[in-house]
């Protein structure tokens, strides 16, 4: 990937232009930390970008913004700009291109996304990124209260590097958070989801969390304080009564709800062990502080773990009862399966068809 960038750079170098990979790829290059994505400055325009790479797709003129899928990967390049007045405390509603490196990066969040990787693999570094990455700092670029108060997802984005990176952040940037906060609420819900699942996915996520508490975001963000940490998000998410807040796919919804349903359950029962399956059990016995080992030997041991497992098929049923195939096998097939799973019928066929024959 950085290779591809490099000769990415050098191709717009040859149009006459300059380019540099900016942002999240170099901060991390420079702490060893892989990197997925790459940004790409430039201050050729999106038209010019267009005539260098024809397969290239301007995303939004208005912010210079061009989409590039180049030897497989994809690029997200963007023209020097500068951003001259933002919109509901979160979009730059009039913009400028430029022509110049720092006046781009002056309009940017935090000093540690403003370092840059020339064509020749050089890092350039205007803004002292490099320091306040190595104190591990989070500091804004310019006037720290307004670029809060003019992106106020900016606030979500300082506790998500700080809890991805372990990073602090320092003073100026958490007094402008807390006095900022309620502007959160303009944000949309998918935006605000987005940011906190990042967070709850970290194995640092502890660290987000209370941050979130100390900067007095949890109201605004719909979030109770004493949440237990669990290895999936989707066990954070089960803690806070969001569900018809926040935007969920219909998998996140349904797992949510087991998870909810099954904190009011015995996650070592049989029956509840077979319902809700070992992942949605293993959540639950995070947050209740329950043995992992214990659950996964517990659920090791059912009987059976779906209906298909009982050793007996429907037309056997049908011919032990004298009877055609019909709406009665259903309940047939969950008295087996209550019987086996509780121990008072083992899961083997001739067991099975005593059982039914006593029956008739």
């Amino acid at each position: 990937m950085y290779n591809t960038a490099l000769e990415l750079l050098n191709k717009i170098n040859e149009f006459g232009f300059k380019a540099y990979i900016v942002g999240g790829f170099p901060r991390d290059l420079y702490i060893n930390k892989k990197s997925t994505d790459v940004d790409i400055c430039t201050n050729a325009t999106p038209k010019e970008i267009k005539q260098i790479f024809q397969d290239s797709k301007i995303n939004n003129e208005q912010y210079g913004s061009v989409s590039l899928i180049y030897n497989n990967i994809r690029f997200e390049i963007t023209t020097f700009r500068k951003e001259k007045k933002y919109e509901n405390n979160r979009y730059p509603v009039k913009i400028k291109y430029i022509d110049n490196l720092i006046e781009d990066l002056l309009r940017r969040d935090f000093t540690i996304n403003t370092l840059c990787i020339d064509s020749d693999g050089n890092y350039i570094d205007l803004l002292n990124a490099k320091q306040d990455i190595d104190n591990k700092i989070i500091k804004c670029v310019g006037d720290t209260n307004k670029k809060i108060k003019e992106d106020i997802l900016r606030s979500l984005r300082a506790i998500r590097f700080a809890t991805i990176l372990n990073f602090k952040l320092d003073d100026k940037l958490k007094k402008a958070i807390k006095k900022n906060k309620k502007l959160i609420k303009k944000l949309s819900n998918f935006r605000k989801k987005e940011e906190l699942e990042k967070i709850f996915s970290s194995p640092n996520c502890k660290y987000g969390l209370d941050l979130i508490k100390e900067l007095e975001l949890d109201k605004v963000l719909n979030m109770k304080t004493d949440i237990v940490v669990t290895t999936s998000s989707l066990g954070i998410w089960a803690q806070l009564d969001n569900l018809d807040i926040y935007p969920f796919t219909k998998n996140e919804i349904e797992i949510i709800k087991n998870i909810k349903n099954a904190l009011n359950e015995d996650v070592l029962n049989n029956n509840t062990l077979y319902k809700y399956g070992l992942y949605v059990c293993t959540l639950v016995g995070e947050i209740k502080n329950i043995d992992r080992v214990k659950i996964v030997k517990k659920y090791n041991n059912l009987p059976i773990f779906s209906i298909k497992d009982i050793d007996i098929k429907a037309e056997q049923i049908c011919e032990i009862l004298n009877k055609k195939e019909g709406p009665f096998l259903k309940e047939v097939f969950k008295d087996l399966e209550q019987k086996i799973l509780n121990n008072l019928l083992n899961n083997n066929f001739n067991e099975i068809k005593k059982y039914l024959e006593h029956q008739i």
